[in-house]
């Protein structure tokens, strides 16, 4: 179990400077719109025992100098359940992120809906997923760092809906609060560890680290006008042009070729990640966030050489489109000898995380550069590909199908796959001619 802190302990983890937003506060009956007895003095006992009137405390912060809007639950105000007057309280913080066009920044302590407002607690989370859903609109990045507990509907809106989701070490995690489920349920899946696995959350992060990370979210989501699309990474590769087809895929075979994480260290000296579906997969092998290049931030999905699942392309997907909306430019980096193929990607729906790469791509309106830094296996590769933007090195190739498949399909015999792969045109210099890369790096 993680460290509980107070509200007012997690904003001084994270802030540099912080003030409190005052929110009006309407007639309240003493017991609540139930009229639930005993309901006043349980309020009276919490606000005693934690000097807060309220189960959230919200307000404008900088961390390390960043500004943004912060709100921060108090889980020892009626376990930092939320009702009618929280939710005044986080619909005011939404507000004035909107007003002064600042993120948002959640540290979420909760137990869910408060029982003793009932069904007008509830509905509080659609107040909240209302104005969550204004600040997408407005443009806004929302941040979400997931405390001990965080659980029902503060995790099911101000948790999941953001756009970057942080978490403590060993926080509950999960819709289903402790005392709510099933008493075989596996506590590993309620918990950061298991919901980082799962691809739910991007980062588990350690309380004296929050400030530092937080301030590169901030950084990395809130910066200035783009002056254009991401510049083209330098090729690393051997620069001398292969001389058939089948070259060409040997060298993007090859082991010894630099991949995507040499290329990412080499064009961020800082970036972030994003990590998983948040449909329960994550892809190793597809690596998704932002990053400072020059000074300016930039998005970026890069295939590291294995076949992509279907948790990849939705991380992809998500990438994109989270950069589109907060209009930062997208680098993609294609390795990939094609879209995994096997039983398990095609129960995880395949065509239709495919699919979806494919839209988010071509409805961006920021620009999208691509550099094919090794295999380009058919749509798999195609799905993440610019298409206006495209470079390629003289290790890498790209292709309707794997020369050996084709030569397959054709019926012709293995002595004939070298001809086949020269006859696809797949060269680098092969896909400048066609039209299809704009141009060789390194030749």
């Amino acid at each position: 179990m993680s460290e509980r802190m107070s509200a007012r302990q997690a904003i001084a983890a994270v802030a540099t400077t912080f003030e409190e937003l005052e929110v009006a506060e309407g007639d309240f009956p003493e017991n609540g719109p139930l009229a639930w007895s005993g309901y006043g003095a349980s309020r009276a006992r919490a606000t005693e025992r934690t000097g807060e009137k309220e189960s959230v405390i919200c307000g404008t912060a900088t961390v390390e100098g960043r500004p943004c809007v912060l709100l921060s639950f108090e889980f020892g105000f009626l376990g930092g359940s939320l009702g009618q007057r929280t939710g005044d309280r986080l619909e005011a913080a939404y507000e004035r992120a909107r007003e002064r066009r600042l993120p948002l920044v959640s540290l979420i302590a909760t137990g869910g809906s408060r029982m003793q407002e009932g069904m007008l607690a509830l509905t509080q989370l659609q107040r909240v997923a209302r104005q969550s859903a204004l600040l997408r609109e407005a443009g806004l990045p929302q941040i979400a760092v997931l405390r001990d507990p965080t659980t029902g509907g503060g995790w099911a809106t101000l948790g999941a809906g953001a756009d970057v989701i942080l978490a403590l070490p060993g926080a509950q995690i999960g819709f289903a609060g402790s005392r709510v489920r099933p008493a075989d349920a596996d506590p590993a899946a309620y918990g950061a560890e298991g919901q980082l696995a799962a691809g739910q959350i991007d980062a588990i992060v350690r309380k004296q680290d929050l400030r530092a990370v937080l301030a590169g979210w901030l950084t990395l989501l809130t910066g200035a006008d783009h002056p254009g699309p991401a510049p083209v990474p330098a090729a690393f590769g051997t620069s001398a042009l292969p001389a058939d087809g089948w070259e060409a895929v040997t060298r993007a075979r090859s082991t010894q070729r630099p991949r995507a994480e040499s290329y990412l260290d080499a064009y961020f000296p800082h970036r972030q990640a994003l990590s998983g579906d948040r449909c329960g997969g994550v892809d190793p092998g597809m690596l998704c966030g932002f990053g400072l290049h020059g000074g300016i931030a930039y998005a970026y999905a890069a295939q590291t050489g294995t076949a992509t699942t279907p948790a990849g392309y939705r991380t992809a997907a998500r990438l994109i489109r989270l950069a589109d909306r907060l209009g930062i430019p997208v680098l993609t980096l294609v390795d990939t000898p094609g879209a995994a193929n096997d039983a398990a990607a095609e129960r995880a729906g395949q065509g239709a995380a495919i699919a979806d790469a494919f839209a988010a791509l071509a409805s961006a309106r920021v620009p999208v550069t691509t550099l094919v830094i090794g295999e380009g296996g058919s749509g798999g590769a195609l799905a993440l590909t610019s298409p206006d933007r495209t470079w390629v090195t003289a290790d890498s190739y790209f292709s309707v199908i794997a020369p050996e498949l084709a030569a397959a399909i054709l019926k012709r015999p293995e002595s004939e796959v070298r001809s086949t792969a020269s006859q696809l045109r797949l060269r680098p210099q092969d896909l400048v001619e066609l039209g299809v890369a704009r141009g060789v790096l390194g030749a």
